[in-house]
């Protein structure tokens, strides 16, 4: 689980094993996010939030809602309640800077190809990435 800024920089990040669903990872994500100010605490809070079919469901909305936040998230093919509207379409559209993200970190031979068991050790190579993704970009 990655979130992101606007331009794709890696805000936060929360590894687990694959068998756990998104949705359920997304709250822990998010709640990592520190967004640095001039003055005063760090922001913690998106303005809006930019997610996949994955996070749609009813109770992490609320949880979105509840924090403030509004959600982009296009709803599931198989959803019953098809009152939904279609206010996501014009902001899904910056999604490709997430999938971006995605595509910097598969450059990174070692996280593609998970040879480590341990996900201490994992973790650090991913931050690691992280860091090189962040300076890459200041440096451009």
């Amino acid at each position: 689980m990655v979130a992101t800024d606007g331009e794709g920089i890696p805000l936060a990040f929360l590894l687990a094993a694959a068998n756990h669903a998104e949705v359920k990872l997304a709250p822990g994500t998010l709640d990592r996010v520190r967004v640095p100010r001039r003055q005063g605490r760090p922001r913690k809070r998106p303005e809006k939030l930019v997610a996949d079919r994955a996070y749609d469901s009813d109770s992490f909305r609320a949880w979105l809602r509840r924090k403030g936040v509004r959600p982009c998230i296009p709803p599931r093919k198989n959803r019953k309640d098809k009152r939904r509207r279609k206010t996501w379409e014009q902001e899904y559209k910056e999604r490709w800077r997430v999938e971006r993200t995605f595509a910097w970190l598969g450059n990174y031979r070692r996280l593609s190809l998970r040879y480590e068991r341990s996900l201490v050790v994992y973790e650090g190579f991913f931050t690691i990435a992280c860091i090189m993704i962040c300076l890459g970009r200041l440096l451009k």
